[in-house]
């Protein structure tokens, strides 16, 4: 099942022999929203969660974002744009997926930061389930699942709309190390998201 991420929580990308973990994929996944009341019964709500890449340079200044009107850079291939949500519970699968080959990021990008935002402003505490996990395999099949970093239904997120997941970044041996963030911030939209990034997350 590979490892269980905690906030705050750095790993290498080391496999079990040895070898490195150097194309693999970054998944979300999430569920929609269910309420039920006695006159009308159970009410579904699609949920529309959008992954995000910021690609960050040297001098920790943007240099592109791969999201789903952009969904191609050098290294990074994004799934598509899923506006729903799993309808039935949690079916194994991610929702929205970014392909990462890291051998073909360029040598000036420095981070690599996943962000995710609620683009109908549903609040975070209001989602059943989410999680951000790596794996090595294809967008609709994970062969070996390498890290799980859950984040969904917890009452710190309550209010926001807009979260920092986690980043992958170049050590000093310029060894790729991901790091789990976990935190929501205030901004309403990508764009706001990726300026806190630069500010406080770099």
């Amino acid at each position: 099942m590979g490892i269980d991420l905690k906030k705050g929580q750095k790993i290498s990308l080391e496999k079990d022999d040895g070898s490195k973990l150097n194309s693999f994929c970054v998944g979300a996944n999430w569920g929609i929203i269910e309420t039920s009341s006695f006159f009308s019964g159970v009410k579904r709500v699609s949920v529309d969660l959008d992954l995000s890449v910021g690609m960050f340079n040297k001098r920790n200044h943007l240099h592109n974002t791969v999201y789903f009107r952009n969904l191609v850079a050098k290294g990074i291939r994004h799934s598509g744009d899923d506006l729903i949500g799993d309808v039935h519970g949690d079916d194994g699968l991610d929702n929205e997926v970014m392909t990462i080959n890291l051998e073909e990021i360029p040598a000036y990008i420095e981070q690599l930061v996943f962000v995710l935002n609620s683009y109908k402003k549903q609040d975070f505490a209001t989602i059943p389930f989410a999680s951000i996990r790596l794996y090595e395999g294809v967008p609709n099949q994970a062969n070996q699942i390498f890290a799980t970093y859950n984040i969904a239904s917890d009452a710190r997120f309550s209010g926001y709309v807009s979260m920092v997941l986690g980043k992958l970044y170049r050590n000093e041996h310029n060894e790729w190390i991901f790091y789990a963030i976990g935190e929501a911030c205030e901004a309403k939209g990508l764009r706001e998201t990726l300026e806190i990034v630069e500010k406080r997350f770099l």
